[in-house]
């Protein structure tokens, strides 16, 4: 077995939790039940790692088969990793059966036709989720088997979920092959991006759903012990007013967890109004800009803005519109210079 794959190997199953590696390993089958049972998963991790190699080498492991245990990591641990959502376009509306092997074949081949020092691994998951990993060079050097990237494509879909290596010159070849191997004819990014792969999945495949349905809050509890002389009226104004929020806030946000959004970004466009009088623009040109939000849970820190009372309730669309806007992909309509026009690539 070749140095450097054993170096691969020793380093992928020391960032593996101790109590974890035997169940990786097992998941990744190139190992014997008879060969698990001679480990000893209680010494320290780096002798672990070094046995492991041992019996690597017995089995003459290579660098694809390597590959398949760092994509078992990361599909449990897809958190370490940003993801950004794209979403692909046909010409027409027509169905066509997805064959498995023939999207394998025809990807691998637009890789390898503009590089060929490229590892390409798949693995497919119960949730119709092809997982792909590619691990890239140079024409001159193999490929940095350290900073793949990663691509879930789930067939029948039009969306993909990339977390890019360090090389991001090498995401249009990517993108390329995408469409070529799922028969589409055009990928943009949605400027969507999380640590969360689940949900990014839960907002473009419509398993999270604002709650726009009235909703009776319950009387509030703790924290509104009245003064003793406060003014009756000046309570029942303060409590009307949190249960307003809490009402309109549930309305718009429901009663469960927002999915977990990193990152998004979209073009506002709107016309700029003045005083005719006042004569400040000569031409009638819209005004533009481009709006960021990130956050380490950007739907949740929305949510949390009116009952802090940094916001009015109910929150401007321009903030709750978001996940809805994500699922409509480029077909955002400007409303009244609140609605964002389309997302962007940047």
């Amino acid at each position: 077995m070749d140095e450097t794959v054993a170096e691969y190997i020793r380093r992928t199953v020391l960032k593996i939790p101790r109590d974890e590696i035997k169940m990786m390993l097992q998941k990744w089958g190139f190992l014997s039940e008879a060969q698990l049972q001679t480990l000893n998963f209680h010494q320290m991790k780096d002798n672990i790692s070094q046995e492991v190699v041992q019996l690597c080498e017995e089995n003459s492991v290579d660098i694809k088969q390597a590959a398949v245990l760092d994509m078992i990591y990361n599909h449990i641990y897809q958190d370490k990793k940003i993801w950004s959502v794209y979403q692909m376009k046909k010409s027409g509306e027509e169905l066509e059966c997805f064959d498995i092997t023939d999207f394998k074949k025809k990807f691998k081949r637009r890789i390898r036709s503009a590089l060929k020092n490229v590892t390409i691994t798949f693995k497919e998951y119960e949730d119709n989720a092809i997982w792909i990993r590619v691990a890239w060079g140079t024409p001159y050097k193999k490929p940095n088997q350290y900073k793949p990237s990663y691509v879930v494509y789930h067939s029948q879909t039009p969306y993909v979920f990339i977390s890019p290596s360090v090389l991001k010159g090498n995401i249009p070849l990517l993108c390329q092959a995408l469409i070529v191997a799922s028969n589409y004819h055009d990928i943009r990014e949605m400027e969507l991006r999380s640590h969360s792969l689940n949900s990014l999945k839960d907002i473009v495949f419509k398993r999270y759903s604002q709650n726009f349905q009235t909703y009776t809050p319950k009387p509030l509890q703790g924290g509104n012990v009245e003064p003793e002389n406060a003014d009756i009226r000046i309570v029942h104004e303060n409590r009307s007013e949190k249960e307003r929020i809490y009402r309109l806030n549930q309305e718009v946000f429901g009663s469960g967890p927002q999915p977990k959004l990193e990152f998004a970004q979209y073009k506002l466009e709107t016309m700029f109004k003045s005083d005719p009088k006042m004569d400040v623009l000569d031409k009638k040109e819209p005004f533009r800009c481009l709006v960021k939000f990130s956050s380490p849970h950007l739907l949740e820190s929305l949510k949390s803005l009116a009952p802090a009372g940094m916001a009015d309730a109910p929150l401007s669309p321009l903030l709750t519109c978001i996940p809805h806007k994500a699922r409509n992909y480029f077909k955002i309509r400007e409303k009244k210079g609140l609605f964002p026009e389309s997302f962007v690539s940047p």
